[in-house]
């Protein structure tokens, strides 16, 4: 039976907790401030990284700003054979030699909100989650919690969450900030509230992802901004046409209940 760890339950880690919980694999659940939460879902969840000892596999879901220290602390730790993945937005700054079998991934699931509290059972499902090379017992778990196992390599991975994840976060931050006006804020509904929704990511993590990432960001940005110039300067005829196609590719991409269905041909 496999042994299975998470350290760090918030919003993504208690998540795997509350899902991992409903399987027959052994669950440790290690968190500062959430264990005594996490013992609803098992009893082996304690304040001590110490007791991920002899696990099989290991899910670092800290914060991005400590996943680096928590991985090294792990060296001396968990066995050679150990898998041992984080599930930063970001790859490439935790890429290393490692004395366990590390494989970075990122889960493609989350919400503005955040903490134990917010985490379900139920986050992944009919969800991607990058991972940086096949394992099949890691895969095995991330299909049991719903997810799809999607393989990238780091660099790729950093380029595509800067274009999908980081670029989207500035933006909606920018869009808050560019709103001065009382009277637009008070009339304000659905369409503001949701493109908008990711300026409520929480402040640390926004940056760490701006600063670890800036050089792709960058150059997401030049790329919006060359395609929002196309569409600005656009005959009216012409901005017609090219909006309905975007409109269909988008309708396409995702499936009734928001899942994304986008296969490369």
């Amino acid at each position: 039976m496999l042994k299975i760890a998470v350290i760090g339950l918030g919003l993504i880690g208690g998540s795997i907790l509350k899902s991992l919980s409903e399987s027959d694999w052994e669950i440790a659940a290690i968190s500062k401030s959430s264990y005594d939460k996490a013992k609803s879902y098992t009893p082996y969840a304690s304040d001590m990284i110490e007791d991920v000892r002899g696990a099989d596999v290991v899910f670092v879901c800290t914060p991005m700003n400590e996943a680096k220290n928590t991985l090294k602390r792990l060296e001396n730790i968990v066995s050679p054979k150990c898998i041992v993945c984080d599930v930063c937005s970001l790859k490439g700054f935790l890429e290393g030699g490692y004395k366990f079998n590390y494989i970075g991934t990122h889960p493609m699931a989350g919400t503005e909100e955040s903490g134990f509290d917010a985490s379900t059972n139920d986050l992944f499902q009919g969800a991607k989650w990058v991972i940086t090379n096949h394992n099949a017992i890691l895969e095995e778990i991330i299909k049991f919690m719903g997810a799809t196992p999607v393989l990238m390599n780091a660099k790729i991975h950093d380029i595509a969450a800067a274009q999908i994840s980081h670029l989207p976060m500035l933006i909606s931050f920018a869009l808050f900030n560019s709103v001065k006006s009382d009277e637009a804020k008070t009339i304000a509904a659905s369409g503001f509230r949701d493109t908008t929704r990711l300026a409520m990511t929480n402040e640390v993590l926004a940056a760490d992802m701006l600063k670890l990432n800036k050089k792709n960001i960058d150059k997401s940005i030049d790329l919006f901004l060359e395609a929002l110039n196309y569409l600005k300067n656009l005959k009216d005829d012409e901005r017609i046409e090219v909006l309905k196609n975007i409109s269909q590719q988008r309708a396409q991409m995702y499936d009734k209940k928001g899942k994304n269905k986008f296969n490369p041909q």
